[in-house]
């Protein structure tokens, strides 16, 4: 078995994430950002029934921190990944609610790690995700090896492009604050809506290896 963990993101429709919550990936993500494809709605309400096992991300981009308290409330959500410009202190704020926060950053061959290190001591974890034209899902990877640039203490999750043919190629990147992958449009038949045999194919590959 991989010492990775796996993270399911953009999860909506009710039968689709019990299908994905069957294979149990350790993270589900729920997007509440509105001009997102995969958004959950506003009738959106998650199963009780759905095994407590798979921690529950709702992901926000520069909403303001009452409005994500009461979602993380109503949703039972365990964490928050910020996905847009939020501050440390934003940060800050939902941390001290007792609030499990991953900070996302959207990287290109520009990116300067050190961006990173106020953050530092204000969240669980990072997200490293390809920049692009949408606030994640874009489908594409960025050069993996410019993770060498990080030197942090905080664990990160590794986002962008991930699909069942070129997951084994995280093996290869031997960083020791690689804690995760984050799956999303690479899994997906449509917008929102996860091909749970892609999963399986993904996972095989994964831990297969």
């Amino acid at each position: 078995m991989s010492s990775f963990k796996l993270k399911v993101c953009g999860m909506r429709e009710e039968t689709n994430i019990h299908g994905v919550a069957s294979v149990s990936p350790d993270f589900m993500g729920f997007i509440f950002y509105k001009k997102s494809p995969r958004y959950v709605g506003e009738n959106f309400s998650i199963s009780d029934d759905l095994d407590a096992r798979i921690h529950r991300v709702g992901v926000f981009v520069n909403e303001d921190v009452d409005a994500i308290v009461d979602l993380v409330s109503k949703h039972r959500l365990d964490f928050v990944q910020l996905h847009g410009d939020e501050s440390p202190a934003h940060c800050k704020e939902l941390k001290e609610k007792e609030i499990g926060v991953i900070k996302v950053f959207s990287v290109d061959d520009d990116f300067d790690f050190t961006t990173v290190d106020q953050y530092q001591s204000q969240v669980d974890f990072f997200l490293f995700d390809t920049k692009g034209k949408a606030r994640g899902g874009n489908g594409v990877t960025f050069n993996w090896s410019w993770l060498e640039k990080y030197s942090g203490s905080i664990p990160f999750f590794l986002s962008g492009g991930i699909d069942p043919e070129n997951v084994n190629e995280v093996f290869s990147l031997n960083h020791e604050q690689l804690f995760a992958i984050d799956v999303n449009s690479g899994i997906e038949s449509v917008p929102g809506v996860k091909d749970v045999s892609k999963l399986n194919l993904l996972i095989k590959n994964y831990v297969g290896r």
